[in-house]
């Protein structure tokens, strides 16, 4: 079990670098003035949006700018945290990528569902974003998974307490 655990976190942890380079970088565009973002950033997502055919991006659907949204606020500082918590081996990592896991899947599903209901979206956007909703799956997992490099809870294996002596 210590090596599948290990392999996790390590395609979690190159996840979380992704996200949390994306999200402030591409994604919160989504959400901010345009005026805040350097041109660069808005160039490379306008080439995003038309090479992928992401109308998502383009027409900005209420929905999904309160996803994002949720995304920037929510899910970008546990990704931080994430990335923290599995540097460090800390034992609330796993609490904190169950919760990331389980908020990003149902971001994902959304999103999905609404690509896939409206057939707007391309086989290459669907494509793109299923890895995503796959490693939310596996964070969500990863969450209830124990802790690496930790010894498993040792309840019960303590000293005993101690009784009182008469005299």
């Amino acid at each position: 079990m210590g090596v599948l655990v290990k392999v996790t976190d390590a395609i979690l942890f190159v996840f979380f670098v992704i996200i949390a380079l994306a999200a402030p970088l591409i994604d919160a565009q989504t959400c901010l003035p345009t005026s805040l973002i350097p041109d660069f950033l808005v160039e490379l997502t306008s080439w995003y949006s038309r090479e992928f055919g992401d109308y998502l991006v383009a027409e900005r659907p209420h929905f999904y700018v309160g996803l994002l949204w949720l995304e920037f606020l929510f899910q970008w500082p546990l990704a931080l945290i994430n990335l923290y918590g599995i540097l460090s081996a800390k034992s609330w990592f796993n609490t904190t990528c169950l919760i990331y896991g389980v908020s990003a899947s149902t971001a994902l599903a959304a999103i999905l569902s609404e690509m896939i209901g409206s057939n707007k979206a391309s086989d290459k956007l669907i494509m793109l974003h299923l890895p995503f909703l796959g490693f939310g799956v596996l964070a969500t997992l990863r969450g209830l998974l124990p802790q690496s490099g930790k010894a498993s809870p040792t309840v019960g294996k303590g000293p005993a307490l101690a009784r009182k002596k008469r005299a």
